[in-house]
């Protein structure tokens, strides 16, 4: 009787966190406005979150969110998977009002310039940030190009963050786009550490990574730290003991994640 009265909590605590996830995303589709971006025959589809009472009269930091690989696609909805929340929250509305930007990046592209070599166990990384960027890295660029030319953008705030794919593709806009951000928050991602010298001295940067990581090698975060240490710069670095990839669930998690954001300007 006990074991089947544990089944039967077991069961309604999933189909409970199943049914509670796909209201959340239900409500991540109808706040983040659907949107795409052209530039001559090329499409980059996006979200974007307006503040509490949006006016054009107004100013507003501006976010951009990249997402890992797994949320790749056409359908302008898995992006929102992995902290898009974090910004839904009430609380964040009510005290750090921004704009906000979900890009998606198609199934067969990817944010950061690199190879891969997926035999290998973390997956080996070889960054080609000396050639031109990727479609959809370069979508991006012109997007946020356009976005800051808003009379109600703060330029002065304007970040980026990423998981994954999407920790690496922060990392590299930050290089080719110095000028551009206020503050960057890498998770689990990688870069080139001989690129640092663009921003470490000008961008902050809080670091995420889980030391257990088998996907993305951790130590590819500690070389990124590393370099902007010898160039200058002063990190904040946060190296979870008990992760696994999935760092970004405690990075997304921290109380002063935000607050740190939104405190840094140009």
């Amino acid at each position: 009787m006990k074991l089947k009265t544990l089944i039967t909590t077991l069961f309604l605590v999933f189909v409970m966190s199943f049914l509670m996830s796909a209201q959340q995303l239900k409500k991540s589709e109808s706040l983040f406005l659907n949107k795409t971006h052209i530039v001559q025959k090329d499409t980059l589809k996006y979200r974007v979150l307006l503040p509490k009472n949006f006016s054009k009269n107004k100013t507003y930091p501006l976010v951009l969110f990249l997402h890992g690989a797994g949320e790749r696609g056409d359908d302008n909805k898995k992006q929102l998977a992995n902290g898009s929340d974090l910004f839904l929250n009430e609380t964040t509305r009510d005290s750090f009002p921004a704009i906000v930007i979900f890009p998606q990046c198609p199934e067969n592209d990817y944010w950061a310039k690199l190879k891969a070599d997926r035999s290998t166990k973390p997956i080996t990384f070889k960054y080609k940030y000396k050639k031109s960027p990727t479609k959809a890295m370069g979508l991006v660029m012109n997007l946020m190009d356009e976005m800051v030319e808003k009379p109600y953008v703060k330029t002065n705030q304007v970040y980026v963050m990423g998981l994954s794919m999407g920790g690496m593709g922060t990392f590299e806009i930050i290089y080719r786009k110095p000028e551009m951000f206020a503050a960057a928050i890498p998770i689990c991602g990688g870069g080139h550490p001989k690129t640092v010298s663009a921003y470490a001295k000008s961008i902050p940067l809080w670091v995420f990574h889980g030391a257990k990581d088998d996907v993305v090698d951790p130590n590819l975060s500690v070389n990124m730290v590393s370099a902007i240490l010898k160039n200058g710069g002063f990190p904040r670095f946060t190296l979870y003991d008990f992760a696994n990839h999935n760092s970004w669930d405690p990075a997304l998690a921290e109380p002063e994640l935000l607050t740190w954001l939104f405190s840094n300007s140009k």
